[in-house]
Order: structure tokens, then C-alpha cells, then sequence
């Protein structure tokens, strides 16, 4: 690791359900502690075969239209070859390729440059693992 790079890693239980959960909070709690005030990039990653991370807007209805557009593209039937864990599991694993397991924000004065409504989320549809591991890395 160079002097740079701080990173930090949280850890998220969803409750073994569909879940966007908002990370917006803590990833700006981690920048006013490592980035001091910096420029630079953070970047938020889930190292997770089920789980990706979105930018959108929370609060709003939004998040639940992101699982139902979810539900509704990657269904929880029995059509997946991936077979094992609940019915419909094998959908979880495409879900990365849709909502990638990681987002880089640049970070101006210390704190992200989001636009007014963004939040940072982690989307999870996997009801089999509830416990999950984020990955905040700022370099600057």
C-alpha cells in the first residue's frame, strides 16, 4: 500500500432479504477521516459474486424500482444453471453483470462530488448470505 491509499472495510448485514442499502453516510464518514480535506478518488467495491454497487437516488421509491427492475430482468425461477442455495439463486450470480461490484467517485475538498440526489448504494438480492463486506479506498 502507498502512503496515498487508505482504505478501510465495513461490514453490512441486509437480513436475508432484497435490499438497497444506502452506504452514502459511511462513505463520507471514512473521507472526513482519511481524506483531510484532499482531492483524489474513492472507490467502494463488494468483494461478493452476488452483491453490486449502484449510484441513484434513495428515499424517493427509487431503490425499490431498482429490485423490482431487477426482479423483473433476472426473475427467481428455475431457469438459471446455477442451481445451488434458494430457488432462483443462480440469478444473484448475473446480477454483477448488470450492477457492477464497484463505483470510483471523485472526491474534491475531501468529499465526494455527488450530484444532489445521488446516494452510493450496495444492491443485494442474494437472501442466502446476509452478511456482506464493503471495501472503501481513497487514493489522493
Amino acid at each position: 500500500m502507498t502512503d496515498g491509499l487508505r482504505s478501510r472495510e465495513l461490514r453490512v448485514t441486509t437480513g436475508g432479504r432484497e435490499v438497497v442499502h444506502d452506504l452514502t453516510g459511511e462513505c463520507a464518514a471514512f473521507l472526513a477521516e482519511e481524506a483531510a480535506g484532499a482531492a483524489g478518488l474513492l472507490n467502494v467495491f463488494v468483494p461478493h459474486a452476488t452483491a453490486g454497487i449502484a449510484i441513484l437516488e434513495t428515499g424517493a421509491g427509487s431503490d425499490e424500482d431498482l429490485l423490482a427492475a431487477l426482479r423483473d430482468l433476472l426473475p427467481a425461477d428455475d431457469r438459471w444453471r446455477h442451481r445451488h442455495g434458494s430457488p432462483g439463486h443462480g440469478r444473484d450470480h448475473v446480477l454483477p453483470a448488470l450492477v457492477p461490484p464497484h463505483a470510483t467517485l471523485p472526491v474534491v475538498d475531501g468529499r465526494m462530488a455527488l450530484g444532489t440526489w445521488q446516494s452510493i448504494c450496495l444492491v443485494d438480492t442474494n437472501r442466502d448470505n446476509p452478511d456482506r463486506r464493503v471495501r472503501l479506498s481513497f487514493l489522493g
